[in-house]
């Protein structure tokens, strides 16, 4: 298919119109076809990453700018970080961006521009740490004079761990943890900071435990090879490790920026491994020249000791001549003692002879704590009879009086006693309701009976209309009927007014 444009230059063209899409979409062709693949070097300028994950980025000269994007999945592949300022060479295609008619160049590579930019861009990185605080010498730390276990981060194929490990067991051999990583390349950097965080995150026991110290090396190479000791991830890594770093990349001649960052710099891997231990026959040395050096002293200390202790004792006296008169004081103080022990026990057997003749004898007590109690019991007997008998004389008084009061005894003399059903003395005509059952006790005996009405007749149910207009009984004529039944046991009945 072939584009087609109508000729600007005949206004009255019947050619037909393009839409704005249409457009867009040729344009795009057009461009894409012509530059497929191509080479733009400039200075990045306006770098952001987004939240996706993409970059963007307008490359740049003393003329003239283009857009730059990287897509996601091309980013993280990129051999450099890019950054604002940093001039490079970018590899990819060139598009379109119809939304904003602007064309763009899609990067699918990115290099720095010449060794000139790499060294600018090493030399602000390092301003930029500096300024952190990175590379304070009183970050640093002092490396273990003899570490029971050291930890290199190298590749495991080059010449670098074989030199370490042979200059170590030169010295003094010590167990080694290899770290494997690669030196170069688009993910070194990354490798480099996970092994050193991982030495610093191993446990103090366990299979594989953490290292008294780490070794990161590599041998020489040009600038670019040696870039990844010069990310920021790698030396921020190298100044947050809390085990001490030995840095050993390239040559005596080559630097990195974690030569700073680390607590020791070494001129090469081989210098790393001679910084890392000491020499063992030297130690062995010194122990020995020290141990001689302490023998000498030790008898020299002894034979002058010796001599001091022989020169005091010829100015101590005799000792049999020293004890002598000890001796005789102590003879006269034992002869004293014996003496005066003797005349103690007679005056103590004095002592004791006199109470004991004050001290009545065991059957004479006895005797007297016998009569005692007799007497006691003689008397507490008395008391008790005498107390029991005017109790007694008490009580009978009481009795009597009591008898004497009895409604038992007004009941004899001819009265009667009536009382409920529950027991309980009637007293009172207030308490003797017509059609009670009560119970009269005589002197001989008690008879039921059931209270009547004033006219000796059981009391009808009262209606309480026509109870205002009976009659009252007059004052002083007021008497109760009293209908007795006899439950006698032979079972006759009368009935008492």
């Amino acid at each position: 298919m072939t584009d087609f444009c109508p000729d600007l230059r005949d206004p009255q063209s019947n050619q037909a119109e393009f839409t704005v899409s249409e457009l867009s979409s040729a344009l795009k062709r057009t461009v894409e076809d012509s530059y497929r693949y191509i080479r733009v070097r400039g200075e990045i300028s306006g770098f952001k990453r987004a939240a996706s994950g993409h970059l963007y980025m307008t490359l740049k000269d003393e003329s003239a700018v283009i857009d730059g994007v990287c897509w996601k999945g091309v980013a993280g592949r990129l051999s450099i970080i890019p950054e604002d300022g940093l001039e490079v060479i970018a590899s990819g295609k060139i598009t379109t961006y119809a939304a904003r008619s602007k064309y763009q160049i899609v990067i699918e590579q990115m290099e720095v521009a010449g060794e000139g930019a790499l060294l600018k861009l090493l030399e602000d990185r390092r301003k930029k740490l500096t300024a952190e605080g990175l590379f304070d010498p009183d970050r640093k730390q002092n490396i273990p004079y003899l570490p029971s276990r050291i930890g290199v981060v190298t590749s495991p194929t080059g010449a670098v761990i074989r030199d370490i490990l042979q200059r170590l067991t030169d010295r003094y051999p010590r167990p080694v943890v290899l770290w494997p990583v690669l030196v170069q390349g688009e993910s070194a950097a990354q490798q480099l900071a996970a092994a050193i965080n991982g030495f610093n995150n191993l446990p103090k026991d366990g299979p594989v435990v953490s290292p008294d110290l780490i070794i990161v090396a590599r041998g020489g190479g040009s600038l670019e090879d040696l870039w990844a000791f010069n990310e920021e991830i790698v030396v921020r890594a190298v100044a947050a490790s809390t085990i001490p770093i030995i840095s050993a990349v390239g040559h005596e001649t080559d630097t990195t920026l974690i030569d700073f960052a680390s607590d020791k710099r070494a001129a090469t891997p081989t210098a790393a491994a001679e910084m890392a231990v000491p020499v063992r026959t030297e130690l062995q040395t010194a122990v020995m020249d020290l141990s001689h050096r302490q023998f000498a002293a030790m008898a020299r200390q002894i034979e002058e000791k010796r001599v001091r202790t022989e020169s005091l004792g010829r100015l101590l006296p005799d000792l049999t001549t020293v004890l002598a008169g000890y001796n005789q004081r102590l003879d006269s103080a034992i002869e004293r003692l014996f003496v005066a022990g003797g005349r103690m026990i007679r005056n103590h057997n004095g002592h004791v002879s006199l109470l004991s003749q004050q001290i009545k004898p065991p059957q004479q007590i006895v005797l007297e704590g016998e009569r005692r109690l007799t007497r006691e019991s003689q008397s507490l007997s008395n008391s008790v009879q005498r107390f029991l008998k005017s109790q007694r004389d008490r009580l009978k008084a009481s009795g009597d009086l009591l008898e004497s009061l009895s409604f038992q005894r007004i009941v004899e003399r001819g009265f009667t006693v009536i009382w409920d059903k529950s027991g309980n003395p009637i007293t009172s005509a207030t308490a003797a309701e017509p059609g009670k059952t009560v119970i009269i006790e005589f002197a001989d005996g008690k008879r039921g009976a059931t209270i009547a009405g004033a006219d000796g007749k059981k009391d009808e149910p009262v209606d309480p209309s026509n109870q205002s207009r009976k009659k009252k009984p007059s004052k002083g004529k007021k008497k109760r009927l009293i209908k007795a039944t006899n439950i006698s046991r032979e079972g006759r009945q009368g009935e008492l007014l």
